[in-house]
């Protein structure tokens, strides 16, 4: 069984999905920063895999890719690096990126490698629900690679059921149509961005099919708020920030592997004890 669903059939509320850039702040972070949210106790991690003009990322997140790719990052080297701790890793783990990385890579070599490196599943958020289903979805379903797909707040309640009926895992929610890393202010204007639409309460009523919200989520505050609309939340942005804020770049401060272990760890362990409250 895929470690998402086994995710979700273990646990129904309060699932905690965190996002980061592969290769950032350093190149050989990646790995590392995996341990320390396993370790921290973290339900999800999404990689993002770096792209040059990520047009649904806020700012901290394009920074955060654009560092990664100067610092030489690249799906040849990402798959390596979640190669090496695939038998020592087992917290479900997706793939997030943009789908002009994924093509030029050739999409079965993608899957191919995601199965090979434990990948459980995949968002791409901008490929169209109509040529995912065309072109890929056999592929991606015969290799038991979830495909997650997102529903905004304008999204029509017939649109909304046929995403969710593509999407595999769980849906992925979005608070707005806006990018990344917007910080909303809970309960000012009702009804709140955090609140689902009827569009994503019919996407979500296809039963069983599980739902993390995400953009905006950023504190205990609206993680929780979340968590009161759906079986938990995804949180990019804020994450990055405290990883930028308090994560020494190698260059400035030479650490043993030990040692920079040691320092991600306790940064991831503070982040998610933020967050859970």
């Amino acid at each position: 069984m895929n470690r998402i669903d086994e995710l979700f059939l273990r646990k129904q509320k309060s699932v905690l999905s965190v996002y980061f850039t592969a290769g950032y702040p350093e190149l050989t972070d990646t790995a590392l920063i995996i341990s320390g949210l396993e370790q921290a106790g973290a339900d999800l991690i999404e990689i993002g895999f770096p792209f040059s003009d990520p047009v649904a990322d806020g700012p901290v997140i394009q920074a955060s890719s654009h560092q990664a790719l100067i610092n030489g990052m690249n799906l040849d080297i990402l798959f390596d690096q979640l190669r090496k701790i695939k038998e020592t890793s087992r917290i479900p783990k997706i793939m997030m990126g943009y789908f002009n990385t994924v093509y030029q890579f050739k999409v079965d070599r993608f899957i191919n490698h995601c199965v090979e490196c434990g990948i459980d599943g995949v968002i791409i958020p901008d490929l169209p629900p109509e040529l995912y289903e065309k072109d890929y979805r056999l592929l991606f379903e015969s290799a038991g690679i979830h495909f997650i797909c997102l529903v905004a707040p304008q999204t029509s309640p017939d649109r909304a059921k046929y995403v969710a009926s593509l999407s595999r895992g769980f849906i992925y929610l979005l608070t707005s149509s806006s990018t990344t890393g917007n910080n909303y202010s809970p309960g000012i204007n009702l009804p709140h961005p955090l609140i689902p639409s009827p569009a994503l309460r019919s996407a979500r009523g296809r039963g069983v099919m599980p739902a993390l919200i995400g953009f905006g989520i950023h504190d205990q505050e609206t993680f929780e708020m979340a968590c009161r609309h759906a079986n938990g939340a995804i949180i990019g942005t804020g994450f990055i920030r405290h990883l930028s804020a308090n994560l020494s770049r190698q260059g400035e401060e030479q650490l043993s592997k030990y040692s920079r272990q040691q320092q991600i760890n306790t940064l991831c362990e503070n982040f998610v004890n933020q967050i859970r409250g």
